[in-house]
């Protein structure tokens, strides 16, 4: 059923850039094609309409990633991300210290009278403020020809993408709070206050293996990326395979509506892409034995088993 309501951002069912699908690998970092749902076009718009951050949950492999990516292509806004780990702290995301350089400065007796030279901007610094970003890279040692701008447009509204922010420390999302709340932060060794000129559009994707606090999902939009359809993977077959033969793409579909054991992962979009470009590259033919064999290295794996209803 559509939904009908004022929208900012307003893509294509299947919202594709064919001048970017150009390398033909599993989980390649691009924004060339998404095939949105009413659901996730509504979390988009809402997220943008509030200023709140949207957390996307989800399996791996549904999207999570690649649709902050093609949601920046679409809306023509900077780009900018950081895959979260275990060693990422929140100062991170707004600002770094080059303390190496800052030790090589000093023992080469070189060293700088203040901490502005070490001072290297992050992703949210980025995205908050390009202009005083930019100013602050003139003025770093470690930014004169070792750091460039990572985003692509120089337009007003930039998105982020904080990338398994489940996999940080449980402090690392409660000191986002004021930041991202407030959309202002003081760079502590030089009192630099940075605001933003407009509030971004930032992506927090989870695989819910750790739970994040209650405080900090309370001011995000959620979105659950649920497992595909079999109408959503055709879909996009569709979309990376041009001409590719329907028959393939729903016999490579049907798989995914059988799978797996109660509380095994479901099977994964990225899954059914790996199946079909296995199937064309290698020349195998669905109802084949070298088809079932193929299967049970890219489907019936994390405990799944064939034939039996896949469960969440």
């Amino acid at each position: 059923m559509s939904i009908n309501y004022s929208k900012t951002f307003d893509p294509k069912a299947t919202q594709e850039f064919a001048e970017e699908a150009k390398i033909a690998v599993a989980d390649r970092r691009d924004r060339s094609i998404y095939v949105y749902t009413d659901e996730i076009v509504l979390a988009v718009n809402v997220a943008l309409a509030t200023g709140r951050p949207l957390l996307v949950r989800g399996p791996s492999g549904c999207g999570k990633s690649t649709l902050a990516r093609n949601v920046s292509r679409t809306l023509r806004a900077r780009y900018y991300e950081d895959v979260i780990s275990s060693r990422t702290q929140a100062r991170d995301l707004l600002w770094q210290m080059d303390l190496l350089r800052r030790l090589q400065d000093a023992q080469a007796e070189k060293l700088a009278p203040d901490f502005a030279p070490y001072v290297i901007p992050g992703v949210l610094w980025w995205a908050f403020n390009r202009e005083s970003a930019l100013a602050q890279l003139a003025r770093s040692r470690t930014g004169k020809g070792s750091f460039t701008e990572p985003g692509e447009y120089t337009g007003d509204l930039a998105v982020v993408l904080l990338d398994e922010i489940d996999k940080a420390d449980p402090d690392v999302p409660n000191n986002l709070l004021v930041p991202l709340g407030s959309l202002t932060f003081q760079v502590q060794e030089t009192g630099e206050q940075v605001h933003a000129n407009r509030a971004p559009l930032v992506f927090l994707t989870t695989n819910d293996e750790r739970d994040l606090p209650p405080a900090f999902t309370r001011r995000c939009v959620e979105l659950k990326i649920t497992s595909p359809t079999t109408e959503q993977l055709l879909a996009a077959g569709r979309a990376h395979f041009k001409g590719a033969p329907d028959a393939l793409l729903a016999e490579v579909a049907a798989l995914f509506g059988v799978s797996g054991e109660t509380g095994s992962h479901p099977p994964s979009t990225a899954e059914y892409l790996d199946t079909v470009r296995a199937c064309l590259t290698l020349e195998i033919q669905p109802a084949s034995p070298m088809f079932e064999a193929l299967s049970r290295v890219t489907v019936w794996k994390h405990g799944r088993t064939p034939g039996v209803r896949a469960t969440s």
